[in-house]
């Protein structure tokens, strides 16, 4: 997206940041339309299916759309009925089965194979910077709104007179009394600022290194996420949650650095190590960070607590670190217009290290390795 903006729409930094801050906006909302409506209400199924038909169309006016701050809005609507459709895919699949912890992974990886898959088509036709892709996605919503409708039956299961705080999961906020767990939080906000400058950048940074079919280079990131995920069973019961978390942050600078300082002519292979350390970046920091907030949860709040930290994390974190990433691009950009990508990078190579100064001196683990680890 922030290529075809740049490109097509001519969007300065602030603006493509704007546009990524959406979706963060879209998850804020989310949790608000889960818990008082479609819990409440109506068959997950059929929000699912309703919510992808409407974004379809959205799509189709996004598409036609040239001025870059329009686009901003077509972008927010999109995003508010795509948002809440990551909670309803999990909800229809998990009603489903009889043991979640066995059978959920197995399915959830099917999204970052085709996360490689489209990632791969797009770089292979060079459609990266064109609304090629937003034809793509509207026409996959368009097919994934008619499939919903025959999707397994996934009635509301939430109490209808159940009170607004419990349906919207404000309990889980009490968890935020352990220090240690707020430290995870306050770390996991912070960190989301980096992540933004990945994601709104990284595409447009290896382009201008000179590297080429970045799309499919960039792939190899989920590749790596495929691998890592299946470790983090065994490296958590061996290391436990603190030094897994302790070792993300510090690939989060690692590939940083690496962004900045490669260059596809002299040290490509900076920008490789950049790329593929982002199953490091990922699993070991939010995946792990989501079973380490279930083991920490009670069992009344296990599922608001992985709301709250959706909503700390995609919400809140990469909120900011949208519209922070576009004033540092903007920042950096230089009279010919070109970017000074290693100012850029070595940005969210300090925040980075600011989080693993502050994980280090405050965050204590009081049940390192001991905890239930899904799949064991």
């Amino acid at each position: 997206m922030s290529k075809y903006m740049v490109t097509q729409l001519g969007a300065t930094g602030i603006q493509v940041g704007n546009a990524y801050a959406a979706f963060s906006i879209a998850m804020i909302i989310a949790p608000f339309f889960i818990g008082l409506v479609a819990d409440r209400f109506f068959a997950a199924q059929k929000v699912l299916g309703v919510l992808n038909l409407v974004g379809a169309l959205v799509l189709y006016f996004l598409i036609q759309t040239k001025d870059p701050d329009a686009f901003f809005w077509m972008i927010l609507l999109y995003c508010i009925t795509y948002a809440p459709t990551l909670a309803l895919g999990n909800s229809i699949a998990m009603q489903q089965m009889v043991s979640s912890e066995k059978e959920f992974p197995a399915i959830r990886v099917m999204g970052t194979v085709a996360w490689i898959v489209v990632t791969n088509f797009i770089g292979l036709y060079g459609f990266g910077d064109k609304v090629t892709i937003f034809q793509i996605s509207m026409v996959m919503s368009l097919v994934l709104g008619i499939y919903a409708f025959f999707l397994p039956d996934t009635p509301p299961k939430a109490n209808k007179n159940a009170s607004v705080a419990a349906i919207l999961g404000l309990d889980a906020f009490r968890l935020l009394k352990d220090r240690s767990f707020l430290i995870f939080v306050v770390s996991s906000i912070l960190i989301c600022i980096p992540l933004s400058f990945y994601y709104a950048w990284a595409n447009p940074s290896l382009t201008d290194s000179g590297m080429t079919n970045v799309e499919n280079k960039m792939s190899l990131g989920q590749a790596s996420e495929i691998i890592f995920m299946l470790l983090i069973p065994f490296i958590y019961a061996r290391f436990g949650v603190k030094w897994m978390l302790i070792s993300a942050l510090l690939a989060w600078i690692v590939r940083f650095v690496g962004f900045g300082y490669g260059d596809a002519n002299t040290s490509e292979w900076l920008l490789y190590l950049a790329i593929i350390l982002h199953g490091v970046c990922y699993d070991f920091f939010f995946v792990t960070g989501q079973i380490y907030t279930d083991n920490r949860a009670g069992e009344k709040v296990k599922s608001a607590a992985q709301g709250l930290i959706y909503l700390a994390t995609y919400g809140i974190g990469m909120g900011i670190g949208s519209w922070v990433s576009g004033i540092v691009a903007d920042t950096y950009t230089l009279a010919d217009g070109s970017k000074d990508w290693t100012s850029i990078w070595l940005v969210p190579a300090g925040i980075s290290f600011v989080v693993l100064i502050l994980f280090l001196l405050f965050f204590r683990d009081k049940k390192s390795g001991s905890a239930a680890v899904p799949g064991q």
